[in-house]
């Protein structure tokens, strides 16, 4: 069996799920059956094709979508253990939604990754963001954008849980996007709360 170099669509954070991750290698693919049966049983290969020649899964992709699950209420629910974030604090719900609103465009999240990081541009073009409802008591932010900085998503929503709980302000959350420093932004919430839900690519790609 020879090795190959894998270029993944987005890299994600121990502990983080990856439910649309897109990989590209030189050489012909090989069938799905197969490749799952070498993988450890926590990583499953969907879907195994040729690509457009030159095709790169991070190079290529056009945007990235990811969801990050919260569920609400005083005690935690063991199925969602390490598959969301227990939070027990009352939250304003429609403050949510108004954080979520604010972050459709394009902005300046230096806010949102930490100090100490190998990014030198911090503008990202937000394409949709919401918070939606799931069953039992779960609320899932999801939010797609061209490029995501390292601990972006769970920083957001860390900070937007702040506001929801009344320990920040909305309009402090607005002001954040102009690219104000990490230490004005809330906590990073935990990785097991986070997905990558799909990748897009161009219209034949």
């Amino acid at each position: 069996m020879q090795g190959v170099a894998l270029t993944v669509a987005g890299r994600t954070d121990k502990g983080v799920h990856a439910r649309g991750q897109v990989a590209s290698h030189p050489g012909s693919p090989s069938p799905a059956r197969a490749l799952n049966g070498v993988l450890p049983l926590d990583v499953r290969v969907l879907a195994s094709e040729e690509a457009p020649e030159g095709f790169d899964a991070r190079r290529d992709a056009r945007s990235r979508t990811y969801r990050y699950r919260v569920q609400l209420g005083r005690e935690p629910r063991v199925m969602e253990r390490g598959r969301a974030l227990h939070w027990r604090y009352a939250l304003h719900q429609p403050t949510l939604h108004d954080c979520a609103a604010l972050l459709h465009g394009t902005h300046d999240f230096t806010a949102f990754t930490p100090t100490q990081t190998i990014h030198r541009h911090f503008e990202r073009h937000v394409f949709a963001s919401q918070w939606a409802e799931e069953p039992d008591g779960v609320l899932a932010f999801w939010i797609e954008a061209d490029a995501f900085m390292r601990g972006m998503v769970r920083i957001l929503v860390g900070t937007m849980l702040k506001v929801a709980q009344g320990r920040d302000t909305l309009d402090h959350f607005g002001d954040l996007l102009s690219g104000r420093p990490r230490t004005e932004s809330g906590d990073t919430v935990g990785a097991h709360g986070l997905y990558l839900e799909r990748v897009r690519y161009p219209a034949g790609g």
